[in-house]
């Protein structure tokens, strides 16, 4: 991976995700410069995930993408409550399919699924003029 400007938003995505594609263009309205990262092609590490989930404050478990097919084949609503957050950072760092996107990761926020008024709120702080 190439090393990327912190002060620009990292917006990873799947570029086959309909929620993503609303999101690149939400991005895009409000003139919001993003470096862009494909889950599928370059999924994040168990050290990446584990510095944004610690950095959230967000439960572990809105992390993963809990309507995919690969949560649901590995039957992970059950067996998500009993795992320990390492385990769950590591199995997350196995799949892309199996993370929540898009993830926006910013040097003060870490922004879990596209919420058009959390995101203009967080971003503002640092994009201001967001409307």
């Amino acid at each position: 991976m190439t090393e990327r400007n912190a002060d620009i938003p990292l917006f990873i995505c799947y570029s086959r995700c309909s929620t993503c594609a609303r999101a690149r263009r939400w991005l895009g309205e409000h003139d919001i410069e993003f470096t862009e990262r494909d889950i599928k092609t370059d999924n994040p590490t168990t050290t990446e995930l584990a510095a944004w989930y610690h950095a959230s404050g967000l439960p572990i478990r809105r992390f993963f993408n809990t309507s995919g097919q690969v949560y649901r084949a590995l039957g992970l609503k059950d067996k998500l409550p009993s795992m320990s957050d390492d385990e769950a950072l590591e199995l997350l760092a196995t799949d892309g399919m199996l993370v929540k996107r898009p993830i926006i990761v910013t040097a003060h926020a870490i922004l879990v699924g596209f919420a058009p008024e959390v995101w203009r709120t967080s971003l503002a702080s640092t994009h201001g003029g967001i409307e």
